[in-house]
């Protein structure tokens, strides 16, 4: 079994408290569960959100149904707790009602789940984020010998469980596929009623080949042929379901700065590949450069994530495209770092120089990316 960051949740378990976690469908949510299960001596009641009859109960209001509902149990667990109506109203409930009751829920929608629970359980909920398979994670059973060695595989396609885990390259794009065909949009779908998903996979379709380059809406909604509105919707959404991350422009209010345009990386490389069906080798395609900044830049956001380090991203570009990747913000410091794949030598922009002087530029290669992302 892959080691998880969040492997041992009977830690995180709070008496009186709601423990979510987060995260995109298939990245092993519904497994740490399995394992806490297996291991736990506590007395459990394991639920799916996508039962009727838990959907009925759990949003029922009904205190004295509820409260019997969870009698003879240590923990309630609901895995897809999002599906649930209500849910945020009925799990306050169950902490306030059931003395000593611990409660754990997942969810794939991090937009209709924290709306739910978000206010009423303020004060009664921690939550975690998981995402597919960190280089954090891996470096616990792999030296960075063989950890280097992995990097083509992981930026073609990229970091889901059952990729990795995945025998051939077969199979690594029929799962790849499955997702991108079946379950990709399904939370999305359902939350907005959209009838079709073809503007939306047109739209991340679009994305697909502008990784690493500023997003503009006018264009892309030209070439839906749908509103900046409903663009920016969709945008946000994807967001919420965790298929995409999106990145702001750097600035000190110079004006030869870029502030009105956005980045948007995929939170796994493989879903972006196999969205356009990309992959070809390497040293036989021209994106390398883009699957890298991609690559890095979700693996630290994955970094900074399971080891709390929080910090406000952007990246910087001026007017004149000098540009540099990423730039991080923290204690009243500024980092900055660009991905290059190809370990040749930099200089760094004269107009960050200029007007950053007390900042220099650190340049991740493949050669010194593991310190970075682990």
């Amino acid at each position: 079994m892959i080691y998880r960051v969040f492997n041992d949740l009977s830690e995180r378990l709070q008496a009186g408290k709601v423990l979510v976690i987060y995260g995109p469908r298939r990245v092993g949510k519904t497994t740490l569960i399995q394992k806490f299960i297996s291991e736990t001596k506590l007395r459990f009641r394991n639920e799916s959100g996508e039962n009727i009859k838990v959907q009925h109960v759990i949003s029922s209001g009904d205190f004295e149904l509820i409260k019997a509902y969870c009698q003879g149990f240590d923990v309630i667990i609901i895995d897809e707790a999002q599906n649930i109506p209500q849910v945020g109203k009925g799990l306050k409930i169950i902490v306030d009602q059931v003395p000593g009751i611990k409660v754990l829920v997942t969810g794939s929608s991090s937009f209709d789940l924290s709306n739910k629970v978000g206010e009423p359980l303020v004060g009664r909920q921690r939550i975690l984020k998981l995402f597919p398979i960190s280089v954090l994670e891996l470096a616990h059973e792999h030296n960075p010998f063989d950890l280097k060695q992995q990097l083509p595989e992981w930026l073609i396609f990229g970091m889901y469980p059952q990729v990795i885990t995945a025998e051939s390259k077969a199979l690594k794009i029929e799962f790849l596929s499955e997702i991108v065909d079946s379950l990709l949009l399904k939370d999305i779908l359902a939350l907005e009623n959209i009838k079709s998903s073809r503007v939306l996979v047109d739209l991340l379709r679009l994305l697909a080949h502008q990784v690493g380059s500023e997003v503009s809406l006018n264009e892309l909604a030209n070439k839906l042929n749908i509103d900046v509105k409903t663009v920016a919707k969709y945008l946000d959404l994807l967001e919420k379901t965790f298929i995409i991350v999106s990145v702001g422009g750097y600035s000190r209010n110079l004006r030869s700065e870029v502030v009105s345009k956005r980045k948007y990386y995929f939170v796994d490389t493989g879903i972006r590949n196999a969205l356009i069906n990309a992959f070809n080798p390497l040293d036989n395609r021209n994106d390398i450069g883009a699957l890298w900044e991609n690559f890095m830049f979700i693996e630290r956001l994955k970094k900074k994530n399971y080891k709390q380090l929080h910090t406000n991203n952007y990246f910087w570009r001026t007017y004149s495209k000098a540009e540099i990747d990423l730039i991080e913000e923290r204690d009243g410091k500024i980092f900055a770092f660009e991905f290059k794949w190809q370990p040749k030598k930099y200089k760094i922009p004269s107009e960050w120089s200029t007007h950053y002087s007390d900042t220099s530029v650190q340049v991740i290669t493949r050669e010194n990316f593991l310190e970075f992302v682990s």
